[in-house]
């Protein structure tokens, strides 16, 4: 079974972060969502939001799993089974940073193989820190996320729109 994992911090889960997975769910046998704990970044949501939202933004692809973790991704990788971590490439500025990981990475794990794709057009412009911004500032953020992630923002931005 070729087992797949896409690591990141999910705070929130985006459209163009699941256009990677859904992709990824039809070249292997299982993908991996793996929602880092990343308390350094302080992020909105905690671990099991972050991992609650993924879930519900993935429901639909059988292949697809959602787990949190704390430790070092190479041992997390190793943990589940994964031979190939997955990357995504929004922009060229992304690839300075994402190919110093995957030489970390390579050392740390070197059965572990990276694989970089880059989202659909549509989404390549879409980062969980702008949607942020803009839900903190109450705009549409509908055709960013899907619409329990957009239903979370607003809970915690209090938006006077609230359901």
């Amino acid at each position: 079974m070729r087992t797949v994992i896409y690591p990141g911090t999910f705070d929130p889960i985006t459209r163009g972060h699941c256009d990677l997975v859904e992709r990824a769910s039809l070249l292997f046998d299982r993908v991996i969502i793996a929602v880092a704990e990343s308390p350094k970044k302080k992020p909105l949501f905690d671990l099991v939001e972050r991992v609650d939202l993924a879930e519900k933004a993935t429901v639909h692809l059988d292949n697809v799993e959602v787990q949190g973790f704390s430790n070092l991704l190479a041992d997390f990788t190793k943990d589940v089974g994964a031979g190939v971590i997955l990357r995504g490439l929004r922009a060229v500025s992304d690839f300075e940073y994402e190919f110093q990981l995957a030489n970390m990475n390579r050392v740390l794990a070197p059965s572990v193989e990276s694989l970089f794709l880059t989202p659909a057009e549509a989404f390549s412009y879409i980062s969980s820190t702008l949607v942020r911004e803009i839900a903190s500032l109450h705009g549409d953020i509908s055709k960013f996320v899907s619409p329990e992630v957009e239903q979370a923002l607003k809970v915690k931005f209090g938006s006077p729109e609230r359901a």
